[in-house]
Parts: structure tokens; C-alpha cells; sequence
């Protein structure tokens, strides 16, 4: 059984997430989405908002779960049998970024090769912090989230409880 992990910090998820996940849930047996705390980034979703999200988004994707993990992506890896760990890149400082941490989650987890999917055209503007704007200013999420995901954000009030 080939099965991958998708990490992230999901803060939201956004549509250029979204066509990672399903290219790589055509590409795996199984896909795990591991929304992740990342030290240099101040989430502004709980990490209890940030699942919710994730396994709203992924609930069409019978191959797909969503997880959270506080510890080493390598060390999620192996708990779930994973090999290979999928990444999305849009442009050559992700590629740079991600290339780095392949060689260190592979010398932490040797047979864990990390799969690169390029971004398409139409998310390569896409990020997390750009969807973040849009949610502050109230304007309409459909074109930046999966559907299911903003009707999550939607529900939650100013304080961000439901």
C-alpha cells in the first residue's frame, strides 16, 4: 500500500491546498493530511479549527484523513507507515525550502522520499495569508477555499467559537 502525508499548518486550507490533496489522493493508496504547529508562524485558527476545516474539505476523498501532530513530521510518518510525504510548490524559494527538508526528514526517517507537485497556474498567487485577508474583510471565500472549509469559518464568530 503506497501512503503518503500531506503536512501543513493549514491556517486555513485554500483551494491550491485543496489540488494538492486531491492529485495526491489519485497518486496513494492513502493520504494523510497532517496539520502541523509551525514555530515561525502564529496560527490564527486553534489547531482544533484548522482539523475541523481539513476534515471538512476532505470528506469527499475516501483515501483522505486529517490528523493533527505537535512532534516531528518524520516521526508522524512512520507512526502511519508512510513513505513518501507529498508538497506543493509554487515557485523556486518553495522548491529551495522543501528540497532542504526532504534531505532532513529522509536522513530522520531513511525510505521516506518526499514527492514535489508544482502548483497550477491558476493558485500559484494562493496562500494561507492572502485567504486570512480575505476572511478579516469579510469577502466572499468560494474563490480561495474548498466550499466545506468556509462554511466552517463562517460559522464561527468574531472570537472564533461556534
Amino acid at each position: 500500500m503506497r501512503i503518503a502525508v500531506f503536512p501543513g499548518s493549514f491556517d486555513p486550507v485554500t483551494l491550491g491546498h485543496m489540488d494538492v490533496i486531491e492529485r495526491a489522493a489519485q497518486l496513494f493508496d492513502r493520504v494523510y493530511l497532517c496539520a502541523m504547529a509551525n514555530g515561525e508562524k502564529h496560527p490564527t485558527f486553534t489547531p482544533e479549527q484548522r482539523l475541523a476545516m481539513l476534515t471538512a474539505a476532505a470528506a469527499p476523498l475516501p483515501n483522505v484523513t486529517a490528523e493533527l501532530w505537535t512532534g516531528l513530521l518524520a516521526d508522524y510518518a512512520r507512526e502511519r507507515g508512510a513513505q513518501y510525504l507529498v508538497k506543493g510548490v509554487r515557485n523556486g524559494a518553495d522548491f529551495d525550502n522543501e528540497f532542504g527538508m526532504a534531505v532532513i526528514n529522509r536522513s530522520l526517517c531513511p525510505g521516506l522520499d518526499t514527492v514535489l507537485l508544482p502548483a497550477r497556474p491558476e493558485y500559484l498567487h494562493f496562500s494561507s495569508t492572502m485567504v486570512r485577508e480575505m476572511i478579516k474583510y469579510h469577502r466572499p471565500l468560494e474563490k480561495y477555499m474548498p466550499r466545506a472549509a468556509a462554511e466552517c469559518v463562517k460559522g464561527w464568530d468574531q472570537d472564533g467559537k461556534q
